[in-house]
C-alpha cells in the first residue's frame, strides 16, 4: 500500500509533463489567431501593463468569475453542482530538475469550459470597433474610456508577460445536456501566431473547471518562491474573491526519525495537509531527528474581506489590525467609519474611512502636494488603484486613508484606470461627506475623543472650511478656537455666550504669539474686563479663515485691533461723556496730529483702553499688524512694496486713553506750551520726544513696527539718563583693542596633527576606565585595516 501510495505522488508530481510527452499521441487540432488577437497579445506583452506583478491578479479574478458562474448557473441546474464538492482556486509553483526554469499552476473548480470555448474565449475578439481600438492603442493614442476587460477578458493575456508558453486544461461539470464531459487543453505560447488545442491526455482531473499551467521565462523565475506569490496576493487579490485561495508551501521541520514518513495527496487543498518527500529511515537505525520539507495547502484569505461584514460584529481590533496591515502604520487609528452606499449612478460600494492618529510631518511642508496615496480602491474586492487622478481627495482631506471596494465599475483594458470618472468624482463627495458626519457626531457623542481629534486636525480643519466652498457651512461648527475666557470653543458656544446688544464676533488675530500674549494685548483689555468674549487666533490661517467665513449666524466678525470697535449697549450718557471728553482733549489731539503725521492719519480718544495710555490701530481700510506680517511672508525676499500696500499700511488711527494719569500730564503740558511763549520754554523738545517714545511704544505694543529702530532706543536712552540724573552728552568710553596688523603670508599647505583627537573623552570618565576607540571608514563604510 506504501508503494501505491508513493507512485501516486509520483504520477501527481510529474503529470503535468504529460501533457507535453503524451500531446503527439493526440488529436490535435491547430487553429490560428485572429488578426486583432495576434496585435493585442503583442500590445499586452510590450506595453499594456506597467507592473507585470498584475498577472497572478487577473488570473485569480478570471478564477473568480468562472466559480461565480458555476454557482449561478447551478440555481437552476442542479446537477452541475452538489453543493458540498469545493469552490477554490488553487496556486503551485514549482522549479524544474535543472532549477533552470519553473512553472505557475493554477486552477479553480469553477464553470469550466469546452474545446469550442476554449477556442472562442482564448483566441478570439467577439466584438465590433476591435480593429479601430487597437489601432489607437498601437498609435499611442489609448484611452481610459476604452472598455475590453469586460467584453474580450484579455486579463488572460496577460499570462504572458512572465510566460513563454500557457496551457489551459478545462472541464465543463456534468449536466443533462452534456453527461460525460471531456477535458480539453488549450496551448500557446508568447512568440506563435497559433494554438492548438486537443483532449487532456490525463482524462478528467479536473471534475470540473480550469487548471492553467505558465512555464515562466528566465527572468520571471522569482515568482517561483512561494513567499513572493503570497505577497502578490496578499497585496491584489488576498480579498478578490469570496471563494478559498490555497497557496502551496513547503518548509523545513524536524521530525524523529522513527515517525518515517507521513505522505498526503498534494494535489487536493485539505485540512492540515502536509506530504513530506524523504527517504524511509532503515528501522534499525535510530538516529537524530532530521530535517524535511513538508508541503502544505495555506488558505491565504481564511477571513472575509471585513468591510463586507456586518459592523456591528467587527471588534475595536480587527478595525486595528486591518488599518495596521492595509496602511502600514503601527499607531492605532483615532477614528473610524464603516458603511455601505450608492454612488448615485448605480454601483453599490462597501468603505471603511480612517482617521490616522498623527498628521504626517510633510502636510505643511509641501503645501502643493494634495494627491493622496491612501484611498484604496477596490472592484469585486480586487485592488485596482490608490491614485484617483484629478479626482483625488482636496489637500485639507488628503491625509484620510480610504478603504472603497464597489460592486461593479468598468475599467480599461489593463484594468489600472478607470472609465468612469463621474463615480471617481462620487466617490470623492461621499468620503468627504462622510468623514465630516464623522467628526460632526463625534464631536457630539464624545468630546473628549474630539479634543483629541481636534489636537491633530484643528488646523486642518480650518484649512478646510477656507478652501472647501461646498462644505464650509459643515466643517465651521467643527472648528475649535481659544478665547479670553476658556479653550477649544466652537463658534455655535460663542455665539450662545454673547452679550446683549452684540451683534459681532469679536477676535483678535496674531500668529506666531501664545495664546497667553494675545490674551494680554492693550486691544482686548477692556472687552476682557466687561465680559466679552474674545477669539485669541495665533496660527497664519485664522486671519484668512475669517476673512473667508466673514459671518456666522448673521454676526460678522469684528478685528478688534482695527478702528470703529462697537460694543451695541451705549448710552446716550456714554455719548455725552465722551463729548465732553472730546472737547477737553481737543488741544492734545490736534498737537499729536501734527507730531505723529508720518505714523498715523488720524488722533482719537479711545473707549477701547483701560489701563494702557494709547493704542495703535488700523483703519477699517488698512492693515492690521497681523496681516502685514502674512503679506511679508508671503512676499519674503520682494523688496518693493506694491502702491496701494503702502497706502494701506498709512491707514492707522492713534488712540488715546483720556483715563491714562500720563495722557493727562501730556495734556496739561500741552496747555502750558500754548499759553507760553514757545521760544522761552526749553522743554519743548524733550516733550516732543516724550510724544515720540508714546507713538512708537504704542505700536511696538500694538504689533507694529517701529519706523527706525535705533532712533526709537536713541530716545529712549536719552529719556533714562535723565531720569538717573546723567548728562546727555556725557559720552561711553569707546576704546578697544585694535586686531593685529595684516598678515602677508600665505602658508602653501594645511599640516594636520596627526596626534590631534577628534573626541576626547572627559577626564573623570577616563579616571574610571572608560576608553573609546576609532576606527578609519573609508567611502563604502568598510573599516580600514593597517597592513601589518
Amino acid at each position: 500500500m506504501r508503494l501505491l501510495r508513493r507512485l501516486a505522488l509520483i504520477f501527481v508530481a510529474i503529470s503535468p509533463l504529460a501533457l507535453a510527452q503524451d500531446a503527439s499521441n493526440i488529436p490535435t487540432v491547430k487553429h490560428s489567431y485572429q488578426s486583432d488577437v495576434v496585435r493585442l497579445r503583442k500590445i499586452v506583452i510590450n506595453s499594456l501593463y506597467s507592473n507585470r506583478d498584475v498577472f497572478l491578479r487577473e488570473l485569480i479574478s478570471n478564477a473568480n468569475d468562472a466559480l461565480e458562474k458555476l454557482r449561478i448557473v447551478s440555481l437552476t441546474e442542479k446537477e452541475v453542482w452538489d453543493g458540498t464538492s469545493p469552490l477554490n482556486v488553487t496556486i503551485k509553483a514549482e522549479r524544474d530538475a535543472t532549477g533552470k526554469g519553473g512553472r505557475i499552476i493554477i486552477t479553480d473548480t469553477g464553470i469550466g469550459m469546452s474545446a469550442e470555448e476554449l477556442a472562442t474565449n482564448l483566441g478570439t475578439l467577439a466584438k465590433s470597433g476591435t480593429s479601430d481600438f487597437l489601432a489607437r492603442v498601437e498609435g499611442e493614442e489609448i484611452s481610459a474610456n476604452s472598455n475590453l476587460i469586460g467584453a474580450f477578458g484579455v486579463g488572460f493575456y496577460s499570462s504572458f508577460l512572465v510566460a513563454d508558453k500557457v496551457t489551459v486544461a478545462s472541464v465543463r461539470p456534468k449536466s443533462s445536456n452534456n453527461p460525460n464531459p471531456i477535458q480539453n487543453v488549450f496551448s500557446s505560447t508568447a512568440d506563435e501566431s497559433s494554438f492548438e488545442i486537443f483532449p487532456d491526455p490525463r482524462g478528467n482531473t479536473l471534475g470540473h473547471g480550469t487548471e492553467i499551467t505558465l512555464v515562466l521565462k528566465a527572468d520571471a523565475l522569482d515568482y517561483v518562491a512561494p513567499s513572493n506569490l503570497m505577497k502578490l496576493i496578499h497585496h491584489h487579490s488576498s480579498f478578490s474573491t469570496a471563494f478559498p485561495i490555497y497557496l502551496w508551501n513547503e518548509v523545513e521541520e524536524e521530525i524523529p526519525a522513527e515517525e518515517g514518513v507521513r505522505e498526503v495527496d498534494n494535489d487536493t487543498p485539505q485540512d492540515d495537509a502536509e506530504a513530506i518527500i524523504e527517504d524511509t529511515m532503515p528501522a534499525e537505525a535510530a538516529p537524530d531527528p532530521k530535517k524535511v520539507l513538508v508541503g502544505r495547502w495555506e488558505h491565504i484569505n481564511s477571513q472575509p474581506p471585513l468591510w463586507t461584514r456586518d459592523p456591528k460584529t467587527v471588534s475595536d481590533e480587527e478595525y486595528h489590525l486591518l488599518y495596521q496591515a492595509t496602511f502600514k502604520d503601527f499607531r492605532e487609528p483615532l477614528a473610524w467609519s464603516h458603511f455601505t452606499g450608492d454612488s448615485g449612478s448605480g454601483v453599490s460600494f462597501r468603505a471603511i474611512i480612517y482617521v490616522p492618529s498623527y498628521l504626517d510631518e510633510t502636510f505643511f511642508s509641501k503645501p502643493l502636494e494634495s494627491n493622496s496615496r491612501d484611498v484604496k480602491l477596490l472592484v469585486k474586492h480586487v485592488f485596482i488603484t490608490s491614485d484617483l487622478g484629478e479626482y483625488n481627495l482636496p489637500k485639507w482631506a488628503s491625509w484620510v486613508r480610504v478603504i472603497i471596494d464597489a460592486e461593479d465599475l468598468p475599467l480599461n483594458v489593463s484594468r489600472e484606470m478607470l472609465q468612469s470618472s463621474a463615480f471617481l468624482k462620487q466617490i470623492r463627495g461621499i468620503v468627504l461627506r462622510r468623514l465630516i458626519q464623522l467628526f460632526t457626531r463625534i464631536s457630539e457623542e464624545d468630546p473628549e475623543k474630539f479634543a483629541e481629534i481636534s489636537k491633530v486636525y484643528r488646523t486642518v480643519l480650518k484649512l478646510g472650511a477656507t478652501e472647501d466652498q461646498k462644505n464650509r457651512g459643515k466643517i465651521a461648527p467643527l472648528l475649535r478656537f481659544d478665547t479670553n475666557q476658556r479653550n477649544a470653543t466652537s463658534l455655535d458656544d460663542y455665539i450662545k455666550n454673547k452679550k446683549r446688544g452684540q451683534k459681532q464676533i469679536f477676535y483678535l488675530a496674531d500668529m506666531g504669539k501664545p495664546v497667553s500674549h494675545l490674551a494680554g494685548s492693550v486691544f482686548v483689555e477692556k472687552l476682557d474686563a466687561r465680559g466679552y468674549e474674545v477669539l485669541l487666533l495665533n496660527e497664519p490661517l485664522d486671519e484668512i479663515l475669517v476673512q473667508t467665513l466673514r459671518t456666522w449666524k448673521g454676526f460678522k466678525f469684528q478685528d478688534i485691533a482695527k478702528a470703529g470697535l462697537d460694543f451695541g449697549d451705549d448710552t446716550e450718557e456714554d455719548k455725552d461723556v465722551m463729548v465732553e471728553l472730546q472737547e477737553k482733549y481737543a488741544p492734545l489731539l490736534e498737537w499729536l496730529k501734527v507730531e505723529a503725521q508720518e505714523v498715523v492719519r488720524d488722533v482719537v480718544l479711545s473707549h477701547r483702553l483701560v489701563t494702557s495710555p494709547c493704542a495703535v490701530v488700523a483703519d477699517n481700510n488698512g492693515l492690521t499688524a497681523n496681516i502685514q506680517k502674512l503679506i511679508s511672508a508671503t512676499n519674503r525676499g520682494v523688496e518693493r512694496e506694491d502702491f496701494m500696500q503702502t497706502i494701506m499700511k498709512k491707514q492707522k488711527v492713534l488712540e488715546v486713553n483720556p483715563r491714562s494719569p500720563l495722557i493727562e500730564g501730556l495734556l496739561h503740558r500741552i496747555e502750558t506750551i500754548v499759553g507760553d511763549d514757545e521760544e522761552k520754554d526749553g522743554n519743548l523738545e524733550e516733550l516732543r520726544e516724550v510724544a515720540s517714545i508714546l507713538v512708537d511704544s504704542a505700536l511696538v505694543r500694538s504689533g507694529f513696527e517701529v519706523a527706525d529702530s535705533n532712533k526709537f532706543l536713541s530716545r529712549v536712552d536719552r529719556v533714562l539718563r535723565r531720569s538717573l540724573g546723567v548728562s546727555e552728552t556725557a559720552p561711553t568710553d569707546d576704546t578697544v583693542k585694535p586686531a593685529p596688523p595684516v598678515d602677508p603670508e600665505v602658508p602653501d599647505e594645511t599640516f594636520e596633527d596627526p596626534e590631534q583627537k577628534i573626541f576626547s573623552t572627559p577626564d573623570w570618565l577616563e579616571d574610571q576606565g572608560f576608553k573609546i576607540e576609532m576606527e578609519e571608514i573609508d567611502d563604502e563604510g568598510n573599516v580600514v585595516h593597517d597592513e601589518l
